[in-house]
């Protein structure tokens, strides 16, 4: 059961980036403490890993065969990469990290059905795209509802603060949801672990990544790509949430780093392309090239010299 290290490890380098993406826009429009923040993305993380964790167990498993060893050099590569990109403060994909690890180790073994990669890949590519529409879809509607209301700007302030409370809640939720088969799935199939303990394990280890090491990312998702106001804020944790929810319902884990920047930048493509710090942007894009690239290398020698 030591090899279960390896999966704690990944599901706190999970939580550590990726609940930065929740509440990242969320802390830094000054809406919600940070410390509040991370307790509640740690709660939400675990009741959507427990209500709805199961599902994308089984699509990484169909990518290659796995064995106690294999798990184990999965979940560590997967994990060191993650924490890497969270030392360099750049919020990236956890899903593309797992994927890349898998494969690594299944061209060592020989063990890859590439059959499997076209819904992953296909889930990849439309996170992103799928966050800019649903919030350049949100930002103009939900803004002429709220200003419909003409409610004084105290009640106002009062209703956009719950809001992106709730929707970091949903977005919490979410990312248990889908991506809790990024940290113990491997384990699951290699009957190391049942599919309660699964998520159990994986939903606490994001939770603990969120609640020690999250604020780094935070600041890069929060502050450095677009500068937001608490309503655009909301609506980009909400279109974020709403789309990584319905690929937890199909099964493909997916990015949450994605999604958020997916939609802070359709919200930026809103309100011109000026407000983008383009710098940022492909910073953050060499992240996600890199991450499973990265990932790949280290399970494959790491699992070809230990094993």
């Amino acid at each position: 059961m030591w090899r279960l290290i390896s999966g704690v490890f990944m599901g706190w380098s999970l939580g550590s980036n990726d609940s930065a993406n929740i509440f990242g826009t969320a802390v830094f429009s000054k809406k919600i403490r940070y410390p509040t923040a991370v307790i509640l993305c740690a709660v939400f993380v675990i009741v959507g890993a427990l209500l709805e964790g199961g599902r994308g167990i089984q699509t990484l498993g169909g990518l290659a065969d796995q064995t106690a060893n294999s798990a184990f050099v999965a979940s560590l590569a997967a994990g060191l990469t993650v924490t890497l990109m969270s030392a360099l403060k750049l919020p990236v994909s956890t899903s593309q990290a797992v994927v890349g690890a898998i494969i690594g180790i299944g061209l060592v073994r020989g063990t890859v059905h590439f059959s499997g990669l076209t819904k992953v890949v296909v889930a990849w590519v439309g996170t992103p795209i799928g966050t800019v529409i649903a919030s350049m879809a949100l930002y103009p509607l939900l803004g002429r509802l709220l200003d419909s209301l003409r409610w004084n700007i105290f009640a106002r302030d009062l209703l956009l603060k719950w809001g992106l409370i709730g929707a970091g809640c949903y977005g919490a939720y979410a990312l248990g949801a889908n991506n809790v088969a990024n940290v113990t799935g491997v384990y699951v199939q290699t009957g190391q672990l049942t599919p309660l303990q699964a998520v159990l394990l994986g939903g606490g280890s994001i939770g603990l990544g969120a609640v020690t090491f999250s604020r780094n990312v935070m600041i890069t998702v929060g502050k450095r790509l677009v500068k937001l106001d608490p309503f655009s804020a909301f609506i980009a944790v909400l279109s974020m949430a709403l789309v990584v929810h319905f690929f937890a319902k199909l099964g493909v884990p997916v990015s949450t780093s994605q999604g958020i920047v997916g939609a802070v930048l359709g919200i930026g493509l809103l309100k011109g392309m000026q407000t983008i710090r383009a710098r940022t942007l492909l910073w953050i894009v060499f992240g996600w090239l890199g991450t499973p690239t990265i990932a790949l290398v280290l399970a494959y020698f790491i699992f070809a010299v230990i094993f």
